[in-house]
């Protein structure tokens, strides 16, 4: 076995822990290889001739606050077996850092395709790469956001899971304060931002929605889906959970459709991954199948719709200051300033619209 393998998931420790918290992935010498990795998880696959899982822990130097992001995901992952939100379901966790020297969660290995982004844009899988397929891909992945936001929390086990009350009144502060971060941490002064007074100054004074309490995703997004196999589009699992917490659901449809085409200004066009915006439908429509699928007021979504870019805006401006200080290429600091200045230009365009 490969040394870095070995580290990261040494066969003997796991095995023992294995037989006596997973049972279901058989009983045979267990077989395990790297099926994705990266700065903040490591995604594993264990074999014991059975039925193949995957593990699911932080890389051999973690990140800070790896280790309970992977505990506090494989908690809710957990709380949702069970639930009809598609997700991997969770078979174990373990906290002892003496089995593979660091916290880990054994999931199953969901059968299906995901997305991937190359060249800055996503690529779907044949047919989901051409209409009249790939319309149906956003709508599979609202009917999952329908499902996590019509689960009752507090009857899962999560009532804890987040910070109490008053979710959507810390937001602008959250993410003005990140952006007024970036000086301290980058020795970034900053720049002047069209739009983006106007912006916070109405969601600051617009009619805030009445909060709604549920599961927040966290980071909706075409990658961080699984579908399955063949039309028409099914959703087989929603994964990478780190992001996830307690809030309102209704953020979750806010971020996922903020680079979507707008049915109040068609000819706009905003810098998007999708590799064919036309192809998706509009984020008015999305927004009335999920208000549908969940019973929320669709005068509500201009808030959230104005709120995700906002959030945007202020977390993507951190490129902006890592350019400035050397950290990056100012070549993409450039880049990322034309999308943050896209951002609060058209969220102060949308305000106008509003008034």
């Amino acid at each position: 076995m490969d040394a870095d393998l070995e580290q990261l998931a040494p066969v003997g420790p796991l095995t023992d822990w294995l037989d006596a918290h997973v049972p279901q992935l058989g009983s045979g010498p267990l077989k395990t290889a790297v099926l994705s990795g990266g700065t903040s998880n490591v995604v594993l696959t264990l074999d014991r001739g059975e039925r193949p899982m995957v593990m699911r822990r932080p890389p051999a130097v973690p990140p800070p606050g790896a280790e309970k992001g992977v505990l506090r995901e494989a908690r809710i992952l957990t709380a949702l077996n069970g639930t009809e939100v598609p997700h991997p379901v969770c078979h174990g966790a373990c906290s002892d850092d003496s089995v593979v020297g660091a916290p880990f969660y054994v999931m199953d290995k969901v059968e299906g395709w995901a997305p991937n982004l190359r060249d800055e844009k996503i690529h779907n899988e044949a047919p989901f790469d051409r209409m009249p397929y790939e319309y149906g891909i956003p709508f599979a992945i609202v009917d999952g956001l329908i499902a996590l936001a019509n689960v009752d929390h507090e009857a899962i086990g999560l009532a804890d899971y987040g910070k109490p009350g008053r979710f959507l009144e810390r937001q602008v502060d959250r993410w003005a304060g990140q952006l007024a971060s970036y000086k301290q941490r980058y020795g970034y002064e900053g720049r002047v931002l069209e739009g983006y007074a106007e912006t916070e100054e109405w969601l600051r004074h617009a009619r805030m929605p009445t909060e709604v309490r549920g599961i927040i995703h966290g980071d909706v997004g075409t990658p961080n889906m699984m579908f399955r196999h063949g039309p028409p589009a099914r959703l087989a699992a929603m994964i990478d959970w780190e992001l996830s917490t307690i809030g309102d659901p209704m953020i979750d449809i806010g971020w996922f459709t903020g680079g979507m085409r707008d049915e109040d200004d068609p000819d706009k066009a905003f810098p998007t991954a999708l590799n064919n915006p036309a192809n998706f439908p509009t984020k008015q429509e999305l927004a009335r199948y999920y208000c549908a699928g969940t019973g929320r007021d669709i005068r509500d979504f201009a808030w959230f719709s104005v709120l995700s870019k906002f959030k945007s805006g202020c977390l993507l401006e951190y490129k902006v200051a890592q350019a400035e200080a050397g950290i990056l290429p100012k070549e993409t600091g450039r880049f990322f300033a034309r999308i943050v200045e896209q951002c609060f230009r058209e969220t102060a365009e949308q305000v106008q619209r509003l008034q």
